[in-house]
């Protein structure tokens, strides 16, 4: 076995690999660029190289800065996590050269299964059922276009070395086809320095489902059950889960097997993900094969109880899998939650900055797991990816673990950059995710607009009310003690809260009961209890002896709540105050109508009008790049640019003015 292990990767995923390193005794190196000094994964290795400046370009995908770090550390292997040179060849390759191995797939696997065009060819090759479409490198936009037709529309545009979303677009029509086709290319090109791309048919409806598979040295490949992939935005996953809640058993062993024949066809060794496709009928097509660990590798572990990285660790190392295809059983359900630094209520847009507060909640054996590579003080960068976590729930059934994880979120403090907290809350009580009758088009179709928390319905009012009330008593107990009042002239904190939510006032009356209030609405009472103090931002307690997890803000007179995805600011109100409160003036919003506002932070990458140009609704004003994507902002209406307010290159903040229109 070996001795010391270098990750050659960041944030999440190195933090993960350094604590199963750990578990089996092997010292770890980090490498991290100049950016992340700081990092987590940096503080938990037992040594950690400098690779280069913040740009992964210039750090983290150069493989001699690799090479050189083992050197100078004597590791023995390199787990390259997800990303970066994780599926390179050369990469693995170079290793091979110096004597140092790569823990990760053979060679040949990663040149045959790491293109997708190869890829798809080999599979077709070993019987694997695949989508219609064009394998060779499309030479520009007007022969996507020519491809296209051939196929017919809508068509998927892919990059050949792609993954996480990146270099890929859905085009319905000749248009979306060319500008698809340059998105794609630039994308690919800055993330994974290849700008090769592909096409093929996009199945309408479809649904997105993984088969984990695991190779040895030694001739044996095992399927891991499979992962439900389907709830994705921009081909993003959001959530996870294991297993499918729509495969039957003859599909599943069906797709298992499939998988297994790919892997064996290019003698496949570690741990590797078979993607397919799967339409209403339960008919399947090969999408790609990732060959490395997948980010929702978690919810594969708790359903098997297996540690892929370990698995993958002693592969390398030579190892027999210690288990056959029969030794696996299926224990209960898990679904994981990828927790990004993205604005729903921006179209998710990325956002950047410190993490002012990062608390999540609690893990707990079996049930619950929490994945990251932050920590509150630290910062999210602009140079990498949006993940801050995973947290993954587990449960004897689907809905233990929906309920589980839905509780979880309400839980999870993210404080600083934006959040698709609420997002996910809210995904995990729609009704069509709880019923698991969706498919990859569901976010589309269920948040066309993003989504915005302030504005998501309630589901349940009384919830947020008595929660409300009962903070609102607690403050004005501690007032009423520490105002320094006359014996025999104590202040009456009141038992009758009026409390303003979203346009309705609810009279709510209370009293203290041991461990909470009660708190009345007609002739129903609702116990409160917790062991909530002033200034906790999650109100973590009961409801008449049901688990709630609210998030709580105190802003002046009013308190910012968070549950299920809604957002709400209350104000609580003693009976006297309420009657002061209506004639209070409301102040309007500042007029920015006339304004291109930056929706995010990142780099101006292009300006596409100019001062005194006429533009039409939907004509493209700017791109902007932050985390590896290119962002296109449009007109919402005809309008006449007046002044330019930045220019190509600068570095932009959240919403400040690009173009001002006359």
């Amino acid at each position: 076995m070996f001795k010391k292990i270098l990750i050659a990767n960041r944030g999440e995923i190195a933090c993960r690999v350094i604590r199963t390193a750990k578990r089996m005794g092997i010292a770890t190196v980090a490498v991290y660029s100049e950016a992340d000094r700081d990092a987590l994964h940096v503080a938990s290795a037992d040594e950690a190289v400098c690779i280069g400046p913040p740009a992964a370009a210039k750090s983290y995908l150069l493989a001699e800065r690799i090479i050189e770090a083992c050197k100078r550390t004597g590791a023995q292997a390199v787990h390259p996590g997800y990303g970066f040179l994780s599926e390179n060849e050369h990469f693995a390759a170079a290793l091979a050269k110096e004597g140092i191995v790569f823990i990760g797939p053979n060679v040949e696997a990663l040149a045959g299964m790491g293109d997708k065009i190869a890829s798809k060819k080999l599979a077709d090759k070993a019987g694997v059922s695949t989508i219609p479409g064009y394998t060779d490198v499309i030479r520009d936009g007007e022969h996507a276009v020519e491809i296209a037709k051939k196929i017919g529309y809508p068509v998927m545009i892919k990059a050949s070395a792609g993954g996480g979303g990146k270099g890929l677009r859905v085009a319905k029509n000749d248009s979306e086809a060319r500008e698809g086709f340059q998105s794609c290319r630039n994308e690919a090109k800055a993330a994974f320095g290849d700008d090769r791309i592909f096409i093929e048919k996009f199945i309408e409806e479809p649904r997105h489902i993984e088969v984990q598979v695991m190779g040895d040295a030694h001739g044996t490949v095992l399927y891991l059950w499979e992962r439900e992939c389907s709830i994705q935005r921009r081909h993003q996953k959001v959530l996870e889960e294991a297993p499918s809640p729509f495969l039957d058993e003859a599909t599943r062993h069906a797709m298992g097997k499939q998988a297994v024949a790919l892997a064996k066809a290019v003698n496949y060794r570690s741990a590797g993900t078979v993607e397919f496709v799967v339409g209403a009928d339960r008919k399947f097509y090969f999408l790609e094969m990732n060959t490395r660990l997948q980010v929702e590798h978690p919810v594969t572990e708790m359903i098997t109880g297996l540690d892929l990285v370990e698995l993958m660790i002693r592969v390398a190392a030579g190892e027999k899998l210690p288990l056959a295809q029969a030794d696996l059983r299926l224990q209960g359900w898990a679904i994981e939650a990828r927790i990004n630094a993205e604005d729903p209520s921006r179209n998710f847009l990325p956002s950047t900055g410190r993490l002012v507060q990062f608390r999540p909640p609690l893990e707990r054996t079996g049930e619950l797991r929490v994945d990251t590579g932050v920590y509150e003080g630290g910062e999210v960068s602009m140079h990498y990816d949006s993940m801050i976590a995973k947290l993954i729930a587990h449960g004897t059934n689907r809905e233990e673990a929906r309920l589980r994880l839905a509780e979880a979120l309400d839980g999870f403090l993210v404080k600083g950059p934006a959040s698709n907290i609420a997002f996910l809350s809210a995904v995990t009580r729609h009704p069509r995710f709880a019923s698991g009758k969706f498919h990859t088009g569901f976010i589309a179709e269920e948040f066309p607009a993003g989504h915005v928390p302030a504005t998501a319905p309630i589901d349940d009012p009384t919830l947020l009310v008595s929660v409300a009330a009962a903070v609102h008593w607690r403050y004005a107990e501690r007032s009423a003690r520490i105002s320094g009042q006359v014996p025999g002239h104590e202040r009456d904190v009141g038992d009758v809260r009026h409390v303003h939510l979203r346009g309705e006032v609810y009279t709510a009356r209370l009293r203290s009961i041991p461990g909470g209030q009660e708190v009345f609405f007609g002739d129903k009472s609702f116990a409160v209890l917790s062991g909530w103090k002033l200034g906790d931002p999650v109100f973590s307690g009961t409801l008449n002896g049901k688990p709630i997890e609210v998030r709580v803000e105190r802003r002046g007179m009013k308190y910012l709540l968070m549950h299920g995805g809604a957002e709400v600011t209350a104000l609580v109100l003693t009976e006297h105050a309420a009657k002061m409160q209506a004639l209070m003036p409301v102040k309007a919003p500042p007029d920015t109508s006339k304004f291109l506002l930056s929706p995010m932070p990142g780099l101006l990458a292009e300006l596409a009008v100019a001062a005194g140009q006429r533009i039409n609704a939907g004509e493209k004003l700017a791109v902007i790049e932050a985390m590896k994507m290119e962002n296109v902002l449009r007109a919402d209406k005809d309008a006449v640019v007046k002044a330019l307010l930045a220019k190509a290159g600068d570095s932009l903040a959240v919403d400040q003015p690009i173009i001002e229109f006359e």
